[in-house]
């Protein structure tokens, strides 16, 4: 009998497709017409930002009078990449920095020091181990964009959840889907929303308290059904749907967790400088419209002193910071690389051309449809890019000229990239964060889907409800 080779997807590596859609772009400059808007500078509540003027679109030759033709090559397209992170320097600035300083912070342990401490005083509280650590979680995706760093926190709760009576996918949902719906919802995530805002020109994130007012409401949305669902198999433990793999898995797992362990005055100090920094942050953004300098300011300067507070020496703090920028590399290159996807329709001059097309489309449509529009284009182009600051540089160049040319506020934008990217990669089956976490806890996709299927309807509901809201701020 001959074996049969199974016939398996390969998915390209998300260079090689941002590599193809520099391509695809580069093609479109010979077949779409080119064309520019009349701009102008405005005043708006976060500062002058240069917008399109409705109805001001015309046409223009794909051979300048200069010479220059619009028309993209083989070298346009080789030369994309680097003139893309070029472009994005002060972005990719940021970045890097923000890597080095949390791998600096990830070094001294505290972060994991405190929730271990949190977790051992509530004990003797059931019924408030999950709400607060979800809040703890859900605050960490929100405020310095918490994902990667969930790994060690399943093997540190599941045994917790284990002597409760709850099930694997109570740790799962407690840990990630917190962490995640706190990354959608984010108020000041370095990762989402500042560089968002930062690619569409908006200083001093408007809408913070509105961002706030959407974190409470979706967080009480998943730690109330997370607790209601706990609850329910806590009564009746055969009801869970991976009753029979918990059975396994608490036979093989390693339940050895050093509770007695203690958090000591360094890692308390570190924690405080954490918080303090992040408060400054805030006030740096709603009061001086603090921009992407400011920010990397404030967090090196966050990074030297967890180090120092941390006990770390001078070359440890350096190394880890340099750790933390290989880290972030990848992030960087893909932000860059879709740069150069924008930078290829710009010397093409076919991004005023596809606005035009786009702001035609919708031009009649309420603000509902268009919210649920970006939402819906910001969840398929994650699958492509499920990175948001990757994400951010591919798609804020257009959708936030849209929302001008349509008459809303651009912040709609940012919110409908935040939910579109992370709601998405919540359910998707090439999500890092996701897949690491049904891993180690033993979850196969189809009984993660079959039991969150209706509370994701319910955040994709309110996520095109806050897109919606936002547009009209």
């Amino acid at each position: 009998m001959e074996n049969k080779k199974k016939f398996k997807i390969h998915m390209p590596h998300v260079l090689t497709l941002i590599f193809f859609l520099i391509v695809v772009v580069a093609v479109l400059t010979w077949i779409l017409p080119s064309g520019e808007f009349e701009r102008q500078v405005i005043e708006t509540s976060a500062g002058e930002r240069s917008v399109a003027v409705a109805g001001t679109y015309q046409p223009v030759d794909k051979v300048m009078e200069d010479g220059t033709d619009l028309k993209q090559g083989i070298t346009q397209v080789l030369m994309a990449p680097g003139k893309g992170i070029q472009s994005m320097a002060e972005v990719l600035a940021f970045v890097f920095i923000i890597g080095g300083v949390f791998q600096i912070m990830a070094k001294t342990n505290a972060l994991n020091m405190g929730i271990q401490k949190i977790v051992k005083k509530l004990g003797s509280k059931e019924i408030l181990i999950i709400p607060i650590l979800m809040i703890l979680f859900g605050l960490g995706g929100s405020t310095f964009g918490m994902s990667d760093e969930l790994v060690p926190f399943y093997l540190l709760i599941m045994p917790i959840m284990f002597a409760m009576g709850y099930d694997s996918m109570t740790t799962f949902m407690t840990v990630c889907l917190s962490a995640t719906v706190g990354y959608a919802a984010s108020t000041v995530n370095p990762f989402c929303v500042l560089i968002a805002q930062g690619i569409a020109g908006i200083q001093g994130n408007p809408q913070l308290v509105f961002r706030m007012i959407q974190w409470l409401i979706m967080m009480s949305v998943i730690i109330g059904f997370v607790t209601w669902r706990a609850l329910k198999i806590k009564k009746n433990p055969e009801k869970s749907i991976t009753y029979q793999n918990d059975i396994l898995k608490k036979k093989e797992m390693n339940t050895d967790v050093d509770f007695d362990k203690p958090i000591t005055i360094r890692q308390k100090l570190v924690l405080l400088t954490f918080v303090v920094g992040m408060i400054i942050v805030v006030v740096g953004l709603v009061k001086n419209g603090w921009y992407m300098n400011e920010l990397s300011m404030c967090f090196l300067a966050m990074g030297i002193l967890m180090g120092i507070f941390g006990g770390l020496k001078e070359t440890e703090i350096a190394e880890e910071f340099i750790n933390g920028v290989k880290d972030i590399a990848f992030a960087a290159m893909v932000i860059g690389f879709c740069s150069g996807i924008m930078v290829i329709a710009q010397d093409g001059m076919i991004i005023d051309t596809i606005l035009n097309a786009l702001s035609n489309l919708v031009a009649t449509s309420s603000n509902a449809v268009f919210s649920a529009v970006m939402y819906v284009v910001q969840s398929l182009l994650t699958l492509l890019v499920p990175s948001s600051s990757g994400l951010a540089a591919l798609s804020m160049p257009i959708m936030a000229p849209l929302c001008d040319l349509h008459g809303v506020n651009p912040e709609a934008a940012v919110t409908a990239l935040q939910y579109g990217n992370q709601l998405t990669n919540l359910m998707s089956p090439v999500a890092g964060t996701t897949v690491a976490g049904l891993a180690i806890c033993k979850i196969s996709f189809a009984q993660w889907w079959k039991t969150i299927w209706k509370v994701f309807l319910i955040l994709a509901v309110l996520a095109i409800v806050f897109c919606t809201i936002s547009a009209g701020l």
